[in-house]
């Protein structure tokens, strides 16, 4: 089982679903059931094949679980909150909103630990985490089911999708938030979906410019942190980053230029103002 080229092909389909769906309610539920079919397959390929090693297991539920299990976690909120949601009395939507944000923020506040081990790229516990034989020990901390099977599941690899499935909910929700407020909600407008541009340089890149513009002030107006800010520039720029936290601590301790990428934007942009006044 090539299990990114099935990655892949669900983040398509679920491309394709949004497009095709105007309403959100219908939306989410066929994105659901195509998260559900490929971790059902997941499923039945790892109780018939064995892992290799430690390591095969722990990227399995640390990386190729978590594509269709965060948007899966992600989908099934937005359709429950969807269907719950008041219709016609926008203070209503606004308060409903308001509420299920701040849920989100107690969820990042009571799982703070976690969440730092996540963003800090660390990997010391991830034996313990994302792996079956310490069920025991460590047992799973998320009680809401989505998709859990001591056979399918380590003690963390469902809080971890929580956790970054509820990273995209605040972006989610900021902008459902918008537009209420605006008066655009209910069906989305068929539009041309906007053709996104791929990354071209490094993942280390993409982090210093991140980082150059949120500094710069990139997202203050609406009150967005870096990672708020990097889930829409992913969307522009098709791209995933890895460990931006991580990385921007590499950045931080280079020993010469610590705004390398910055500093050759400013090199080219200076080459290319000298050529035009030829």
């Amino acid at each position: 089982m090539n299990s990114q080229l099935l990655s892949q092909k669900l983040l398509k389909d679920l491309d394709e679903i949004k497009i095709q769906n105007g309403n959100i309610i219908e939306s989410a539920y066929l994105s659901i059931k195509a998260c559900r079919k490929l971790l059902s397959a997941y499923k039945k390929e790892i109780i018939k094949t064995k892992f290799k090693t430690v390591q095969d297991e722990i990227n399995f539920f640390k990386n190729t679980k978590q594509v269709p299990l965060i948007k899966l976690i992600y989908f099934s909120e937005i359709h429950s909150f969807e269907i719950q949601l008041p219709k016609g009395d926008k203070d209503a939507q606004l308060k409903s909103i308001k509420k299920k944000i701040n849920k989100i923020n107690r969820f990042f506040l009571y799982n703070i630990d976690f969440g730092r081990y996540v963003n800090s790229g660390a990997t010391h516990f991830d034996k313990e985490y994302y792996t079956r034989d310490y069920l025991e020990n460590f047992h799973i901390t998320t009680s809401k089911f989505y998709f859990q099977d001591p056979e399918f599941c380590t003690p963390r690899d469902m809080l971890l999708g929580k956790y970054k499935a509820y990273d995209y909910l605040v972006t989610y929700f900021d902008e459902k938030k918008d537009r209420v407020r605006n008066g655009l909600n209910g069906k989305h407008k068929s539009i041309k979906p906007m053709e996104k541009i791929d990354w071209p340089f490094s993942n280390t890149d993409y982090v210093e410019l991140l980082y150059a513009l949120c500094s710069k002030g990139l997202g203050k107006q609406n009150n967005q942190g870096i990672m708020q800010v990097s889930k829409k520039l992913e969307q522009l720029f098709n791209i995933e980053p890895k460990d931006i936290y991580k990385t921007y601590q590499d950045i931080k301790n280079r020993k010469n230029s610590r705004t390398l990428f910055l500093d050759q934007l400013a090199t080219s942009l200076l080459i290319e103002m000298d050529r035009s006044e030829k």
